[in-house]
């Protein structure tokens, strides 16, 4: 991440300044949430995806500032949103705006944020940019409700569960590299092109996540917390697909009914790690980086090219 940092660090730095001005309210609480919001952000992959993907084609610009802060807009709200829906206290180790100010509060903030990126959207006419955000908003909210749907069966194929963090995961990445190669390019191939490398770099990225809950590392959520949730991910999915049926009906039963017992839970960890579950996540996960890099390849080499690989690399390389 050094190398990234030292290649985007300014507009990275600048970006910070133009973001926490965007989100400023003359509503005391509002403006209260937004300074708690600001302090406890994340490690701003997609900010660094859009810059990369701009400086890859072209001078970074105030467009390419202003779709940094779409894209942060929309998935800050998204996740205080979640947070609301999953009934989540937590959020990156800090108690949520749930948490504190409930889910009233919570739910109109995120309103708020929303409000806030189409405003800086149609105020500088970046309509570009708001079509494809707008349907990564769209895809994200398909995909959260599909997952909802299937996992209250316990029936998810292999294709559904690719089709749901494409959709919920993936998509907004995928948009993050499209608005930034747009504002320099202003080419619909080359903004195409992006948009199908972020969308590989998500997908792997999103089965990266999946793996930490077989995991013993301390990545801010227990181990085993979407079996706990019943959420089907690959590594699960892959075992379930593969064991013999009175194995499966085991699982299955344990996954409905005994979640929250943790002997239970180790059972199913355990079963997925003796059938190769991980193994072919893992698999699965380096083949979606790779067609990530290879459309990366097809651009001019140099230290932008060099740091978004990195960054990709990265998305299925880290501890947590």
């Amino acid at each position: 991440m050094k190398f990234i940092k030292n290649v985007i660090g300014e507009e990275l730095e600048t970006f910070e300044k133009k973001f926490g001005e965007s989100v400023k309210s003359q509503t005391r609480l509002l403006d209260t949430i937004m300074k708690y919001i600001i302090k406890r952000k994340g490690k701003q992959l997609r900010p660094m995806f859009v810059f990369l993907s701009a400086k890859l084609h072209g001078e970074v610009n105030e467009s390419t500032y202003r779709a940094a802060a779409l894209v942060e807009l929309l998935h800050t709200a998204t996740l205080v949103h979640d947070d609301v829906v999953d009934e989540s206290l937590e959020r990156r180790g800090f108690f949520s705006i749930n948490a504190i100010w409930k889910n009233k509060i919570a739910v109109l903030v995120g309103d708020y944020l929303l409000s806030k990126g189409l405003l800086l959207s149609t105020t500088h006419n970046d309509f570009e940019h708001l079509h494809l955000l707008s349907e990564a908003v769209k895809q994200m909210s398909e995909g959260e409700l599909l997952q909802i749907e299937k996992s209250r069966k316990l029936n998810l194929k292999e294709d559904i569960y690719f089709e749901i963090i494409r959709n919920k995961t993936a998509s907004l990445l995928s948009s993050a590299c499209a608005v930034g190669a747009y504002s320099t390019s202003k080419d619909q191939t080359i903004t195409r092109k992006m948009k199908l490398f972020g969308e590989k770099a998500g997908i792997a990225f999103q089965i990266k996540d999946d793996l930490f809950d077989y995991g013993k590392e301390d990545i801010g959520k227990p181990t085993g917390n979407d079996i706990k949730e019943k959420k089907l991910t690959l590594p699960l999915i892959y075992t379930l697909n593969t064991i013999n049926p009175a194995t499966k009906r085991t699982l299955i039963y344990i996954i409905k009914n005994e979640n929250r017992i943790p002997e239970k839970v180790k059972f199913v960890i355990d079963t997925v790690v003796g059938a190769g579950g991980i193994k072919y996540a893992e698999d699965q996960m380096n083949a979606y980086r790779d067609e990530a890099l290879a459309i990366l390849y097809e651009f001019p080499d140099g230290p932008i090219r060099e740091a978004l690989e990195e960054l990709v690399r990265y998305t299925t390389d880290r501890k947590y």
